[in-house]
């Protein structure tokens, strides 16, 4: 029985199994091969093989990237081509794109990379169409933006989810707060800072371990909302993806004003319509929001700063991370910071390596 058969096999195990306390345990070691195997098809398809073809992957550039993830002819092309540069080929019919399609969005002096990914079909993550390779190319990004027709029901974005879910992807969701460590010997230690309020017990860690053939190892649960799956995904932990998505709905001028709102009311979502070119510059000043960058300006003694070049790091850097992206050496000859702006107590304030700098800050570096 091959890797897929294995696969389908279980899932529908899953579906036949009710879902109570007495099968909580069953259904946990169910997930936890599930993910195996899924990993073991993943690692798969993504294996190099002999041979030529045209790369799938492009070079990562700017100061982050973001794809674009969804099903045939919702949109995809037609927003790259309208807030980048790149005129993605656009058409009525669907897989115009058949490889990924890079873009830049200019925003404020910072350069994001968009890159427009193959439309996913339903079982992707199984290997039909090259929904693998979408999928594993959608983990290098810092920003999914999942595209959506706002014609369609919430079939297509639980579909989309699913895939990625299947793969490792976690979107929205934060690291679960587990302390996993493999050890040599001294058998399984499984500690509870608290009572778990959810359906990960320590019987359900050791029976995932066995199945794992893991029989040595510490394991220390912080958070008493963690689940069977957030354990698994911390097993799993250098095969799953932490990220951060935003959904938009195309083609709001074919619904209600009603279905609209409703639309861009919930959590992490924006409206537009392509065609009409309504409501983009909203997609673009939330891509940048919940890419959470901050625009830094440097400044040479006697020099007004360029406010048209910033450097652009992380929220919540410091003077280090911003010296680090100049140059990896450049911290070994630091002095001291002046810095103005938010961040700053009073202009200037003259600032160690430790300084959070916040956006828009200028900052001036000396060196030793």
């Amino acid at each position: 029985m091959g890797v897929i058969e294995k696969i389908k096999a279980i899932e529908e195990e899953m579906a036949r199994t009710q879902k109570n306390k007495a099968t909580e345990y069953h259904l946990g070691l169910l997930k936890g091969k599930l993910a195996r195997l899924r990993q073991q098809l993943l690692a798969e398809e993504t294996a190099p093989t002999g041979g030529g073809g045209t790369g799938f992957e492009v070079a990562k550039s700017g100061d982050a990237r973001a794809v674009l993830i969804g099903f045939p002819s919702v949109g995809k092309s037609s927003l790259l081509s309208k807030i980048t540069t790149t005129k993605a080929e656009v058409a009525h019919y669907a897989f115009t794109t058949l490889t990924s399609v890079p873009g830049v969005l200019k925003y404020q002096g910072a350069e994001v990379q968009i890159v427009d990914l193959p439309g996913i079909i339903y079982g992707a993550s199984q290997g039909k169409g090259r929904g693998r390779q979408v999928i594993s190319t959608a983990r290098t990004a810092d920003l999914i933006l999942m595209v959506l027709d706002a014609t369609k029901g919430a079939h297509q974005r639980e579909s989309l989810e699913k895939e990625l879910e299947s793969v490792g992807i976690r979107l929205n969701k934060a690291k679960p707060n587990i302390y996993y460590k493999k050890k040599e010997t001294g058998g399984v230690k499984v500690t509870f800072t608290s009572p778990s309020k959810a359906n990960l017990t320590e019987e359900a860690i050791k029976g995932i371990l066995k199945d794992y053939r893991i029989h040595n190892a510490d394991v220390l649960v912080r958070d008493d909302k963690c689940t069977i799956d957030d354990f698994i995904d911390i097993l799993n932990d250098q095969h799953c993806s932490y990220i951060k998505c935003l959904y938009a709905y195309n083609k709001i001028d074919a619904v209600s004003l009603e279905e609209v709102d409703r639309l861009a009311r919930e959590p992490n979502t924006v409206v537009m319509s392509c065609e009409t070119e309504l409501g983009l510059d909203d997609v673009v000043d939330e891509i940048w929001y919940q890419l959470n960058l901050s625009r830094v300006f440097t400044k040479k003694r006697g020099i007004k700063p360029d406010f048209s070049d910033p450097l652009v790091v992380r929220n919540n850097s410091t003077v280090g991370d911003l010296c680090h992206s100049i140059h990896r050496d450049f911290k070994d000859k630091f002095k001291y910071a002046l810095v103005w702006g938010s961040s700053a107590k009073h202009s200037p304030q003259k600032c160690g390596l430790t300084h959070k700098i916040h956006d828009e800050d200028v900052v001036s570096l000396f060196t030793k």
